[in-house]
Order: structure tokens, then sequence, then C-alpha cells
């Protein structure tokens, strides 16, 4: 029987998890539970990186996005769930690698230098900010990922990562593979207001939202503007409702719904409704996961135990190679 290959990607613990993050990467997570060996770990070291200064929420984001994975669909008997900071493997070979890992190569990495232009509000002038590429790498290859699961934008991450290994290697023998980007579809979602879905834009739905407060997000969203009036034809194909409409709306519903509004004999008020009701129906399952769950916290911390000493039984195995070829 060909071993499955094996698969690593994290999040980190910013927050709830929203419909985007749904789209973006757990759903692809999901399917790929069957076909991979899957490690998926809490990021919680990576949400220092431009949070440093705030750390009292971390240990709750972390309880809250596991509950999020589980009740969105990750099976813990499928997957090794766990948690970066409790792996201190990580930190040692983050060590390690950065001795050997060129500045050039971090200063011209594209998310560097965007986030640094963006992010005004905070002091991102640390080693830590800077080299985090270089513990991303570790969080890869200590577990010698055959594969990451990324979107295009999240390619070049990837290949730094495959860079570091390939160095290591030059340099004291071959322990790492280099892993492979594997893309993944993600369905284009934005945020109430047409920006990206993000906590910090306050635009985002997320997966543990009440019924009333989906109905009331749904209600801000923004359609056509130059729909004025009920009766006036809209365009769908420009109306962030719709777009919603596409991913949790039946194929009859859409077609009549682009037909109304194009017709201007549905108004956006009660095309709201509609994606509201339906958005809920979607997210029932994934609610009724979470609550069975919430009931039972300490299965949930089991989970993530166990999800731990498997994640280190492997993390410690590849460093006693590292430590032999370093001779250290």
């Amino acid at each position: 029987m060909v071993p499955k290959k094996r698969i690593l990607s994290g999040m980190r613990p910013t927050g709830l998890l929203h419909l985007g993050n749904l789209h973006g990467a757990l759903s692809n997570w999901i399917d790929m539970q069957n076909q991979y060996e899957c490690f998926f770990f809490i990021a919680d070291w990576h949400a220092l990186t431009t949070n440093y200064e705030n750390t009292e929420s971390i240990s709750d984001n972390v309880f809250n996005m596991m509950l999020d994975w589980l009740s969105a669909g990750l099976k813990p008997d499928k997957n090794t769930l766990f948690v970066q900071s409790q792996i201190k493997e990580h930190a040692e070979l983050f060590l390690i690698l950065s001795m050997i890992t060129p500045v050039p190569w971090l200063e011209r990495n594209p998310t560097y230098k965007d986030q640094v232009l963006q992010i005004k509000n905070r002091d991102l002038s640390t080693f830590g900010f800077l080299g985090y590429p270089v513990l991303q790498a570790a969080d890869i290859i200590i577990y010698k990922a055959d594969g990451v699961p990324v979107g295009v934008d999240q390619v070049p991450h990837v290949e730094i990562t495959r860079e570091i290994a390939r160095r290591f290697n030059h340099i004291y023998g071959r322990v790492f593979p280099e892993p492979e980007a594997i893309l993944t579809k993600t369905s284009k979602i934005l945020g109430l207001d047409r920006r990206k879905m993000s906590k910090s834009y306050d635009n985002a739905i997320y997966l543990s939202d009440t019924p009333k407060e989906i109905k009331a997000k749904a209600a801000r969203m923004i359609t056509d503007p130059n729909r004025i009036k009920k009766t006036d034809p809209g365009n769908p194909e420009i109306c962030n409702v719709f777009t919603f409409h596409g991913l949790y709306s039946d194929k009859e519903d859409i077609a009549q719904i682009n037909m109304d509004c194009r017709a201007g004999t549905i108004g956006c008020v009660d095309c709201k409704k509609k994606v509201s009701k339906n958005l809920e129906k979607f997210l029932l399952p994934v609610k009724e996961k979470r609550a069975y769950y919430e009931k039972q916290p300490d299965l949930v911390y089991d989970i993530i135990k166990a999800g731990n000493k498997k994640a280190k039984s492997v993390a410690a195995k590849t460093m006693e190679e590292v430590r032999s070829v370093i001779k250290i």
C-alpha cells in the first residue's frame, strides 16, 4: 500500500473564523483530509509577529479556533490537530535555520513589504516580523511535509521554505524534502462592504454568528449602487448579495433572483432576506457541531493534547536528525 503524502498548514489565532476563512482555506483542508496525511496547527507564535503587545486573547482564540475547525468538519481521527507553541522543537529548528538564512531572502518577501506599507499603527521593525518566514519554514519542514495547500498569492511563502530546506541540505547533508505548493481552489467572497472579509474591517460573517446576527449583517450588505428604487433594473454581477447567493442558494433560486433583479421585480431588502435564510441553513450543521463541542470542553482539550503528542513525536525525531548532521 502506497503511503499517503503528508501536507501541513496552519492558521493564526487572531479571532473567530469567518466565511472568508472557510472558503479560503478550511473547506480545502476538509476536502483533503481523506486524501493526505494531514497536519494542521494553530500558529499562536505567528500571532505575535504583528500583535505582540496584545496577548490576552490568544489562549481563548486558540480554543475557539479549534471549535471552529471541528464544527466545520475537520475530524480529529483523520488529522493531526495541534498548537504550535506546545511543540518546542519548532523554536529550536527556527533558531538553527535563522543562522543560515540570508537577510535579503527575507527582505524581498512580498508579504513583508506589503504589510510594512499597509500596517501603520504598529511597529513592525522587529526581528520576529522580518524572520517569520524562517519560523514558517521550520513549521513545515520539521514534519517533512510533501506539500502545503495555498492560494496563488501564498506561493512565495512556500518557495522561501524550499530555498531554506535546500540550503540546509547543501550545507549539512540531506535531511529535508522540499515541499511543493499545492494550489487550492478558493471561492471569492468579500465582506459586507465589498472589501476583503476581515475582522479588522468589521465586515465579516462568522461561523459562530447567531441567526439574528446573520440577518442584521445581511441587511448591511452593499448591493448594486445604481438601484435606487425597487423597480429599478439591477446588475447582479456587481452586487455582493448575489455573490452570496452563488455560494449558499440553490440553482433555481440563483437563476430566479438573477432574472428578477435584472427585471426590477425583486427588491434588495427581499433579496437580502433570502440570502440570510439560505446562509443560516448552510451554517446549521456547523452550529450544531459547535454546540456539541462547547458542552464538552474537556473533549476539545483532549483532542488538542492528542494532536500535540503526535506532532511532538514526529518533530522530535526530525530534530534528532538535525542535531546529528550539524554535530550538536
